[in-house]
């Protein structure tokens, strides 16, 4: 990562974003998805916009509380989701919030805030569109006539959002539905927009390689930038009925794998058509922010630890008995999400430890280290784990952790762990 350009770094080091979806069909509160899958007229879907003032939309509160209570570094707004309606004053269009009943540019809100509370910018912005005519749909129905026009209103929708509100930290394409990078031009359009916004991050999702890669609902580490996708329930867009609400501690365990693979967690919210967000949503992420505020050198600033890299010499950690792993120069983390008891047994240490302290608190831990183990003593019988409790182990030097399948480790050359493909979801 040291190789990264200075204006990419920020992201290489960010590890925990903020991801807003809102639009009308946060009014419908069945998700970000509701046209599209409902078979919802573009004329009776375009109504909603008469009831769509947003009156409790308050970026500054948001961005603040991001920033304050949260602990995220960076944030991602919608600025136009596939159902077409922009929160920003479009000239190519009148299907956007300030020319509706909202009368108010929320993107112009969402990056002043985020210049406020010092939050890096990102602007999501969608290249489908179900509404405008004409659309990809038309394009594919009658090229010789729709295509280069709604290639055009396409670029230039993007070049709106990339002129108006100043320096762009990030732009997030999205909806690449039906054409591949060269149907959706996406040579000249990364073009422009780093023309426009120098040291700008593009994704990949304009279907030609970007600068990061966005894997969504699961957390897969790659080689360069990377940030995962989640969602604290199973949609992005409000839906009223959906609570499979993510635990607390879920999100901490989120946050430690792309932490581990030195990648980040762009984490969703998506508000109610007033512009609520949810207290769910609130509780959630409080209680992580909290967690954070003690445990974040965890999480922040960590290099890659990862337990199913196949080659020794680049290996930083293996599974525990107990919980998993993080690491920074030589301080190896160990996330407890399985309280052990009175004794926490690390197997296959392979440094010399010479301190743990308890991060919940600052306590220094009693120890004792023998060969290929090391047992954490004295500690509470039970213990809350509703968040991880992470221990702080400082060794001799930068840690690693190895155990193989069998219960010691040989001492010839061997294989990882399987010699095939493991049909195990880590």
């Amino acid at each position: 990562m040291s190789t990264l350009p200075a204006a990419h770094r920020w992201f290489a080091e960010a590890r925990y974003g903020l991801f807003i979806h809102y639009g009308l069909y946060s009014l419908l509160g069945r998700g970000e998805w509701a046209m599209n899958r409902e078979h919802i007229p573009p004329a009776e879907y375009a109504r909603l916009a008469d009831r769509f003032t947003a009156e409790h939309f308050d970026a500054d509160e948001l961005i603040g509380r991001a920033a304050r209570d949260w602990g995220m570094r960076y944030a991602v707004l919608t600025t136009k989701h596939h159902d077409g309606f922009c929160l920003y004053d479009s000239q190519l269009t009148d299907f956007t919030a300030p020319k509706t009943a909202c009368k108010r540019d929320l993107v112009a809100e969402f990056v002043a805030a985020c210049r406020k509370y010092n939050l890096r910018i990102a602007l999501y912005h969608t290249l489908n569109d179900w509404t405008h005519s004409p659309n990809a749909v038309d394009a594919l129905n009658d090229p010789a006539n729709c295509y280069e026009p709604f290639i055009q209103f396409v670029h230039g929708q993007i070049r709106e959002i990339m002129t108006r509100y100043g320096k762009i930290d990030t732009m997030w394409y999205d909806g690449w539905w039906p054409f591949d990078g060269k149907g959706w031009q996406g040579e000249k359009l990364n073009a422009m927009v780093r023309g426009l916004q120098p040291g700008i991050l593009v994704n990949s999702r304009c279907a030609v390689p970007g600068d990061f890669s966005t894997p969504e609902g699961h957390i897969t580490a790659s080689a360069g930038l990377w940030e995962g996708c989640m969602t604290l329930n199973d949609h992005w867009g409000y839906h009223a009925g959906d609570q499979q609400w993510k635990s607390p501690a879920a999100v901490c365990e989120m946050l430690r794998r792309c932490s581990s693979g030195q990648g980040n967690l762009l984490l969703n919210i998506g508000p109610m058509g007033d512009g609520t967000v949810p207290p769910a949503s609130v509780d959630i992420l409080n209680r992580v922010g909290a967690w954070l505020k003690q445990n974040g050198e965890a999480i922040f600033n960590t290099e890659r630890c990862e337990y199913d890299l196949r080659e020794r010499a680049s290996e930083r950690g293996d599974w525990t008995s107990h919980g998993p792993l993080t690491a920074a120069g030589n301080h190896l983390y160990w996330h407890l999400q399985y309280w052990p008891g009175t004794t926490a047994i690390l197997g296959g240490l392979e440094a010399t430890a010479k301190e743990i302290t308890d991060l919940s608190g600052g306590a220094r831990l009693s120890f004792v280290q023998e060969p290929g183990r090391l047992l954490v003593t004295g500690l509470p019988a039970t213990r809350d784990t509703s968040v991880p409790v992470v221990l702080r182990i400082t060794c001799d030097a930068p840690p690693v952790v190895y155990n193989c399948g069998g219960c010691t480790v040989p001492k010839v050359p061997h294989c990882r762990y399987d010699p095939v493909t493991s049909d195990i979801q880590h």
